[in-house]
């Protein structure tokens, strides 16, 4: 048995009189009931026939490579890492990562965001803020390469209307209504659509490592599109409209502008306890390698039964991507501490680490969002729950940048 499901069989017996867990596999009904040892499964993918479940067969060997090392590594392990590590610290501090001021490691994971990338400001000009933060993101992205680690982006994409924002509540009632159905093919806005996706392909295509190789990306468009705040939300967009922009997305990148270097990431918010309900709005295995979930909710109190919620939620994700031999993971999660939301204890350490690890849940990833100056996700070294972190990274799944495998290459089998 391995240790995912041994977890899951300690902490369901554990937590049975307070929360239970409804979401094992394990069939444990007592704390005097024998361990059932269960053989693992065996892959039904191999070096050989990978490409085949994968959303671009025609991938570069590196993006092929980090779509089967992820699917190898969510057996026993997972990567931690923070959105803009390199660019965003509390209090302002600079230098290292607050990861690596805590723990002495940057983390194996790196979050961007083409935003500002995709801006109507952004003109190209040296001098022009936007373009500056271009050559920052992609500077960044080659620098976490270099270092081994992997990088994912989302994209808070401007509404089309006035490129202005990405919060449907900065927004008209009739901009909302029909925002996200003017970008889909025919619609009033679908060349500005393209347009985006046109600056989305120049900045891929030409993310390269000094070997002039392509360096790949997880990139997760139009995310937590089950709530509805972003102008992409479920009371704005039919699931056939959400399927309809995402499949046009993926189509467009990487057969018109042969972008070849790019893992598709499905991540809605933590609404869904159900795989039809998950699966509701998914455009299809033809256009998705990662399935995710992004879960602040579900963590903010710190409960017990809230963590055991989470779990459920992450054993349904992680069941549907062992069928669907895609990749599984946490995309968001965090609890910001600022002057007047205080620690949760525990929250890394155990909270995160058992919604991660109890029930043979088996996710390649989980990513906290960026620190600020006046709160933080991720603490740094000198706070009250750097501990409870470091103790977290110390784990035997934990992976950061300091001991991350191999991700570019096929391994030797």
């Amino acid at each position: 048995m391995n240790t995912r499901k041994l977890l899951g069989v300690v902490f369901c017996a554990a937590m049975a009189t307070l929360a239970g867990c409804s979401g094992s596999d394990d069939g444990y009904k007592g704390i005097t009931s024998p361990v059932e040892i269960i053989p693992e499964e065996e892959d039904i993918f191999t070096q050989e026939n990978i490409r085949s479940y994968m959303a671009d067969p025609n991938a570069t060997a590196e993006t092929v490579a980090l779509f089967y090392n992820l699917k190898k590594l969510q057996k026993t392990k997972y990567l931690i890492g923070q959105q803009d590590a390199f660019n965003s610290f509390y209090n302002n501090q600079g230098g290292s990562s607050d990861i690596k001021k805590a723990t002495g490691s940057d983390p194996a994971l790196l979050g961007s965001d083409f935003m500002f990338i995709t801006d109507n400001q952004n003109n190209g000009d040296p001098s022009n803020w936007f373009y500056q933060q271009e050559l920052k993101i992609t500077a960044d992205v080659k620098e976490a390469y270099s270092k081994g680690m992997v990088n994912i982006f989302c994209w808070h994409l401007r509404e089309p209307y006035h490129g202005e924002t990405f919060y449907a509540d900065d927004m008209t009632a009739e901009e909302k209504a029909t925002a996200f159905a003017s970008i889909l093919p025919n619609g009033a806005n679908h060349a500005y659509f393209v347009s985006k996706l046109d600056k989305v392909a120049d900045v891929l295509n030409n993310l390269k490592a000094p070997d002039g190789k392509l360096i790949p990306v997880i990139f997760r468009p139009f995310h937590e599109f089950d709530g509805s705040w972003f102008w992409w939300g479920a009371n704005y967009a039919t699931p056939e409209q959400y399927k309809q922009a995402w499949q046009f997305l993926v189509a467009y990148l990487r057969d018109t502008k042969g972008v070849h270097n790019v893992i598709y990431a499905f991540s809605p918010d933590n609404t869904y306890t159900t795989e039809s309900q998950y699966l509701s709005r998914y455009p299809g295995d033809a256009f998705v390698d990662v399935l995710g979930m992004d879960n602040y909710g579900d963590f903010s109190n710190g409960s017990i039964a809230g963590v055991t919620t989470a779990n459920n939620k992450l054993k349904m994700v992680s069941d549907i991507a062992k069928a669907k031999v895609k990749v599984a993971a946490m995309t968001e999660t965090g609890w910001q501490v600022t002057t007047s939301t205080p620690v949760i204890p525990a929250f890394f350490n155990t909270n995160i680490y058992t919604a991660m690890t109890a029930n043979d849940v088996q996710l390649a990833f989980l990513m906290f969002w960026n620190n600020t100056q006046t709160g933080y996700y991720v603490p740094p070294s000198g706070v009250s729950n750097t501990q409870d972190f470091i103790d977290l990274t110390k784990k035997e799944e934990s992976v950061l940048q300091n001991n991350i495998p191999s991700m570019y290459a096929m391994p030797v089998e």
